[in-house]
């Protein structure tokens, strides 16, 4: 019997989430999973993401859709800001995981990470960038992905989150 592949995902939330909502629309994190799970046969599925306290609600409905959690402590600038940056983690996590996984899904538009794609794509690591904007995706993650970057704003209609109505 033949071994399916093992492919992981490692989402960079915050980049995700400002992607998407700069495309005016919200992503539904369950549609959001499974499609990872069927389209690129994700068996595991990181975000990383800034712990504020008063998210747990979200943190919970994130771990029920099958997401693993990585977290960061935030840190609130003088001006209000909250700041937790979680690029270190992701690439940590990418390379303590390398021999586990097939191929890597990056989903950033973030040039930070243009070392590691790059690195994924010389080894054949890579099955896909996926950027959440495609205005604001960089030239180096462009660069480094080369024909493996899709772009998410064609997923609207497949992931969008809809407000049920009530009868």
């Amino acid at each position: 019997m033949k071994k399916s592949p093992t492919n992981y995902a490692f989402i960079d939330s915050q980049n995700l989430n400002m992607g998407i909502k700069a495309l005016k629309w919200n992503l539904d994190f369950k549609k959001f999973h499974k499609y990872l799970e069927e389209k690129y046969l994700v068996k595991r599925a990181y975000i990383f993401i800034g712990y504020m306290p008063e998210n747990q609600e979200l943190y919970t409905k994130l771990q029920e859709f099958g997401y693993i959690l990585i977290f960061k402590p935030v840190l609130q600038t003088k001006d209000g800001k909250v700041k937790g940056n979680c690029d270190a983690e992701l690439v940590l996590q990418a390379m303590i995981d390398y021999k586990e996984y097939r191929k890597a899904i990056i989903v950033t538009s973030d040039g930070d990470f243009h070392c590691l794609v790059d690195h994924l794509y010389k080894e054949d690591k890579l099955e896909r960038v996926l950027s959440p904007h495609r205005r604001y995706c960089s030239i180096l993650l462009k660069k480094s992905a080369k024909e493996k970057i899709y772009y998410m704003d064609n997923l609207k209609k497949k992931l969008s989150y809809e407000k049920k109505k009530h009868r």
